[in-house]
């Protein structure tokens, strides 16, 4: 089966042959790595990348339409998700919630730390609360539940370009809301 073309591999899969899929993998997951690495810079970030394009592959592809090669259908899924993949990891080094609901050795942490990292809490889930409920459920389902725009603009029922946004000021009002809180102690 490895001497179809990816036509043949693709009409296979379609009309129910699991099979052709694998063979699929096996002929592109190194050149999608690679396009992986080259976003992400580290092996299992790439891995994940490569991973993910593969699912998002799987499931899409009874919708693939031939319009374009089935590499160059490829290529455009691994680029989109090795850019969420970065664009996540720097906002996350920007915006670090991770580190306050870190769950630490109570015994290492001294107690005036655990106060500050409790409080911190508070704030930012209190800040949370008060945002507009279209940038609070756009904030949860991208940033806690970590799904792609396409699929929050599909559950919401609006644009891509609408859901940055609300996300970007969501962010912001957080991080206004949590540097006011201090200023004002």
């Amino acid at each position: 089966m490895t001497n179809r073309s990816d036509f043949e591999l693709l009409e296979l899969f379609q009309s129910g042959d699991e099979s052709a899929f694998n063979h699929l993998v096996l002929r592109y997951r190194e050149r999608v790595y690679w396009v992986a690495r080259r976003f992400v810079n580290d092996h299992d970030g790439a891995d994940d990348v490569t991973q993910d394009v593969f699912c998002k592959a799987y499931e899409s592809l009874p919708d693939f339409r031939g319009e374009s090669s089935f590499y160059t259908w490829l290529y455009r899924i691994t680029v989109n998700i090795a850019l969420n993949n970065v664009r996540r990891k720097k906002l996350r080094e920007f915006f670090r919630i991770d580190e306050i609901f870190e769950v630490e050795d109570r015994s290492a942490v001294s107690p005036d730390v655990a106060v500050e990292k409790k409080e911190e809490r508070r704030l930012i889930e209190e800040a949370i609360t008060r945002l507009p409920e279209k940038q609070k459920s756009v904030f949860v389902l991208r940033y806690y539940e970590e799904l792609p725009y396409e699929e929050i603009s599909t559950i919401l029922k609006t644009s891509v370009g609408g859901l940055k946004a609300n996300y970007f000021h969501a962010v912001k009002k957080i991080q206004e809301y949590v540097k006011r809180a201090h200023e004002t102690r």
